[in-house]
């Protein structure tokens, strides 16, 4: 039997390899930007705006600021009780062209012994949870130029 991959919230990103990339809105009127996505009026409180269009964001951008999770996240984040918690490490990048900070796991395999604020990450394709059904699709970061 085949499982399903599924995004956890759908919208927040499209694709997966090279093409993969987070999705946000922009609005026509201020030309503001935002993540997670904007479907009714500008988030800018100078505008007024409501005409907004879906935008792929950059795929690369650098870590800001970084740190671990050492414990099992309350609900509704979806994890198997009957396995241990494995730490992982949770990474802010601020995106290039949007100058906006986006939070996200790391991939598998980085910690935060990898990881320095300044250096470049790019999102990728990630799993956050599979049952015997789906594949729980989501985004991770993966720091450019650390071998996992």
């Amino acid at each position: 039997m085949s499982r399903t991959p599924t995004p956890v919230v759908a919208g927040l990103f499209a694709g997966d390899g090279d093409d993969f990339t987070l999705l946000g809105t922009r609005c026509r009127a201020c030309a503001s930007v935002f993540f997670p996505r904007e479907e009714f009026r500008c988030r800018n409180p100078g505008c007024q705006g409501g005409d907004l269009e879906e935008v792929p964001l950059s795929r690369r951008g650098r870590i800001w600021s970084y740190t671990d999770s050492r414990y099992r996240p309350p609900s509704p984040y979806v994890t198997n009780p009957e396995l241990p918690w494995e730490p992982c490490a949770l990474i802010a990048v601020e995106l290039e062209a949007e100058r906006m900070v986006v939070l996200g796991q790391a991939v598998p395999g980085v910690t935060v012994a990898d990881l320095a604020v300044g250096m470049e990450a790019e999102v990728v394709p990630g799993v956050l949870h599979e049952d015997a059904e789906t594949i729980w699709t989501t985004w991770k970061w993966r720091p450019t130029g650390v071998t996992v």
